[in-house]
């Protein structure tokens, strides 16, 4: 192996388009696991700040904000938080136009009152900006309405028509409902980021915890994950990893093919060497690990400048957010990037171990060299 590692240093072989073909072979690979990643990190993200990871609720309306078992819901590890939230359907009307809305009664401090955050789509549709006033109905056994005043906006990734959500202090809801100040809709969880893909095994362990614990006046919290609420947008992501898959592999065959031509050229190009070798007794194994190494070289290159780009693009991306997307059809007003490293570091390992198993199959011309035919003595 000493012999076949000193000869691979003393062979020559630029091989500039085989790295090149390469390097953009694994740009793109990286940058797709990072799109993808981001995707998933964004909406994730979106949907656990809309409406929580997971949803506790009852066979009816309102729930106890503080079950008897609370604290121990709390202490599941993984669990960041849970705090109660009330849900209604309303029409928001603006001075031209109206729109239907989800409102959502969340903990706010008191100085709050009759305040609302908007999402921006609502807020361009009505024609609100910050500090303007707009009337809300609530539809239900009876019309009611309550004026708001818009404290801020927010960009959602649900803002279809009847999906923008409008949060307002949990008191005002409270006082709508005719609700106690311990009386709720339903109590949102939200996870620890490192838990979210965690979050079908924990709903399942804070309803055996409402089963096991709940005193006989008090209702069984039933757990809905978000992917069970918001299916479309799940689905939507499994395309997109589905999409990304499709890429890695062929982006990695493209780099393996583009290998393979690399390294029948360095063959061709040195084909009295291995009759040389092959009349001084090498064999045609020890020969093959010689030109791999030459050609191993070259990949190795190639993934180090590829990997370097893609970062560089995504560290860019992720604090300017240059290339923009339309909400309206991907969620986010932005391509959004996450650096995912232990999924990038797997997927260069699996693709560079398949870029030299491709590899294999040009040395195989190795054992086809005649030493007679190749080396001419002079």
């Amino acid at each position: 192996m000493k012999a076949a590692s000193f000869i691979a240093r003393k062979l020559r072989f630029s091989g500039r388009l085989a790295m090149v073909a390469t390097a953009l072979s694994f740009f793109v690979i990286v940058l797709s696991i990072s799109v993808s990643s981001g995707f998933r990190y964004e909406i994730r993200k979106g949907l656990s700040d809309i409406s929580g990871d997971i949803m506790l609720k009852g066979s009816s309306e309102p729930v106890d904000t503080r079950p008897s078992y609370y604290d121990k819901m709390l202490d599941v590890k993984g669990i960041k938080s849970i705090e109660p939230v009330i849900w209604k359907p309303a029409i928001v009307k603006g001075e031209d136009d109206i729109c239907g809305v989800l409102v959502k009664g969340v903990p706010m401090p008191d100085s709050c009152s009759l305040s609302a955050n908007i999402p921006l789509t609502l807020a361009k549709r009505l024609k609100l900006s910050e500090g303007d006033s707009f009337i809300t109905y609530f539809v239900e056994d009876k019309v009611r309405a309550r004026r708001f005043t818009v404290a801020g906006t927010y960009e959602g990734i649900m803002d279809s028509d009847g999906s923008m959500i409008i949060t307002v202090p949990l008191s005002d809801m409270q006082r709508l409902c005719s609700w106690e100040a311990d009386q709720a809709s339903a109590l949102e969880v939200k996870l620890d980021p490192s838990y979210a893909q965690s979050a079908s095994s924990l709903a399942e362990h804070l309803y055996l915890i409402s089963i096991g614990n709940h005193l006989e006046d008090e209702d069984i919290l039933r757990a809905e994950t978000a992917r069970r609420r918001y299916p479309q947008l799940f689905d939507w992501l499994d395309l997109i990893d589905f999409n990304v898959l499709a890429i890695i592999l062929l982006m990695t065959v493209v780099a393996g093919f583009n290998m393979i031509s690399g390294l029948l050229i360095l063959l061709f190009r040195n084909i009295s060497t291995i009759g040389t070798l092959k009349s001084l007794g090498m064999s045609n194994k020890s020969m093959a690990s010689v030109f791999m190494r030459v050609a191993s070289r070259i990949v190795l290159a190639g993934m180090l400048a590829g990997n370097g780009a893609a970062l560089l693009f995504c560290a860019i991306q992720g604090a300017t957010h240059l290339i923009k997307l339309n909400p309206a059809n991907y969620f986010v007003s932005f391509v959004p990037v996450h650096i995912d490293l232990p999924l990038i570091l797997a997927a260069n390992a699996a693709a560079f171990g398949v870029i030299l198993l491709l590899m294999l199959i040009p040395t195989l011309f190795i054992a086809k060299v005649d030493p007679a035919q190749t080396v001419k003595v002079k």
